[in-house]
């Protein structure tokens, strides 16, 4: 419940900002945004990872035992945080084309910047 919330309400105040609002590019507006939020989700994540696994997690398969524990570490933060960074872009993306489309349906006309 916790979890859906985190990921749901702030999306849901993104778009009704922009929407209520009516600014004038919600599409790019909304890409920022979520490529902020995935930037501090994925510093988040960083920083909460040594108490967020038992043990350290540790490359499979060909790459298993290939690499030191420092190095299978830094591999599996980078590709972490840059998941989380497309992630957020993605989302971003995604609700700023409906913020996009919701004021097309709506006839409103953006508002200028300034």
């Amino acid at each position: 419940m916790l979890n859906a919330l985190l990921v749901f309400v702030p999306i849901g105040v993104w778009l009704g900002v922009v929407v209520w609002r009516e600014l004038p590019r919600p599409f790019l507006t909304l890409l920022v945004i979520g490529l902020t939020y995935g930037v501090f989700v994925g510093l988040a994540h960083q920083l909460l990872w040594p108490w967020a696994f038992d043990s350290p997690p540790r490359l499979g398969g060909n790459l298993a035992g290939t690499l030191s524990s420092t190095a299978e570490s830094t591999v599996l933060r980078l590709f972490a945080f840059g998941s989380s960074v497309l992630t957020g872009l993605g989302v971003g993306a995604l609700v700023g084309l409906v913020g996009w489309g919701a004021l097309r349906l709506r006839g409103s006309r953006p508002r200028a910047a300034g």
